[in-house]
Order: C-alpha cells, then sequence, then structure tokens
C-alpha cells in the first residue's frame, strides 16, 4: 500500500477496486473513487484542503495535487492526469485531460472532454469551457477539441483503468534479474496510439 497518513481526524480513503502505488502519498482527506490508477511518485496531500479523485480517473508518476486552505482539489470522473502535472485548488472535468508537467492553478475550472497540452501553465481563477484545446504558457484555448480526439483521450483512460487492474493482481516487488531471458517476451501491444497519429487516421 502507498504511504498514508492521518492528518487531524482524515483519513486518505482508498476503494478496493482502484490502485495506489506503494511509492505514492496520500495524506489527510483524500478520496478516491473506484477504479483509479495512481501512479509512483504521486502526491495528494490532502491537509489544507479536500482531495477528490473521481472513478476511473488516473493520476500518473510524479504528480502533485494539493490546495489552499478551505479549497478543494478535484479531478471528476476519468480524468487523465499525465507525468508530473501540478494541480493546485482546481476543478478538472469530466473525461478531460491535462497534459505533462502541466500546471493548473487555483481556481481553474477545466471543462469536461478538454486537453490541456504538456507544459502549460493555466493560470488562476481561469474558467475553460467544455470540449477546449489549450496550450501555452500562459495557456489558451486555440480551438475546439475533434471527436476524434475525444475518442482518443477516451481510450487512452481505459487503458489506465484497465493498468489499475493489472496493478492490482500482478504488481509486486521483486529483486532484479543479473542477465536477460534468452526467450523474453514483448510487452503486448494495445491500440492505443499517440495523438498525433490518431489526428491522421480515419475514425
Amino acid at each position: 500500500m502507498a504511504y498514508c497518513y492521518e492528518f487531524k481526524g482524515f483519513i486518505p480513503v482508498v476503494p478496493e477496486d482502484t490502485y495506489v502505488h506503494p511509492q505514492a502519498v496520500l495524506i489527510g482527506n483524500v478520496i478516491l473513487g473506484d477504479g483509479c490508477y495512481i501512479g509512483p511518485g504521486a502526491s495528494l496531500r490532502g491537509d489544507f484542503g479536500r482531495i477528490v479523485i473521481g472513478d476511473g480517473a488516473n493520476v500518473q508518476d510524479n504528480c502533485i495535487i494539493h490546495s489552499f486552505p478551505g479549497r478543494d482539489a478535484v479531478v471528476e470522473t476519468d480524468g487523465h492526469i499525465g507525468h508530473g502535472a501540478i494541480l493546485h485548488g482546481c476543478t478538472v472535468g469530466r473525461n478531460a485531460l491535462v497534459g505533462m508537467n502541466a500546471v493548473i492553478m487555483d481556481g481553474v475550472e477545466l471543462g469536461a472532454e478538454s486537453i490541456v497540452g504538456a507544459q502549460a501553465f493555466v493560470r488562476g481563477e481561469t474558467v475553460i469551457p467544455p470540449r477546449s484545446m489549450v496550450v501555452g504558457s500562459p495557456a489558451k484555448v486555440i480551438r475546439e477539441v475533434s471527436e476524434k480526439e475525444v475518442a482518443w483521450k477516451t481510450r487512452g483512460t481505459a487503458e489506465y483503468r484497465q493498468l489499475a487492474r493489472d496493478c492490482l493482481v500482478g504488481l509486486m516487488p521483486v529483486e532484479p534479474l543479473k542477465v536477460v531471458e534468452a526467450d523474453r517476451p514483448e510487452i503486448a501491444a494495445s491500440d492505443v496510439v499517440s495523438i498525433q497519429e490518431a489526428r491522421r487516421t480515419s475514425s
């Protein structure tokens, strides 16, 4: 189990079908939904404000989620938080994606099915409509997210839901091998592709 800490009477909530990596940290008023994936190095620090992660959402490696006192940080159902992102006192809408190393500041409301590009900086109190493509530093809405992009995002989040299930039954600490086995198999491929490739291919 992850590093879980009670703080001022608040104990993190982790449903049985949610996977939290042993090197993630959950502190205080953190409430995880069903079927979530919380990656290694993620820090969800509910010591000032509450953190709520909706059903089926994922918070990937080295993400940080926190808030100012009395403010919630919320990732709604099927939210997808890429590696190294920082969320502070904001709301990420249903089925939205926050790209790698993006920063989402206090009071931001990111609309459902929106996509925030990698390394974007979204200024505090920004309200972003649903299905917005958001890029840059400071971030701006550049266009509407297409049906193809929503389908790509939804498929990627489904992959993380499956990863949570797989980790619950099959991830275990081991001693490393000294050499590669002669018959080492390839990792099974899935149909998930990069967003650029998804845009190029037909529906």
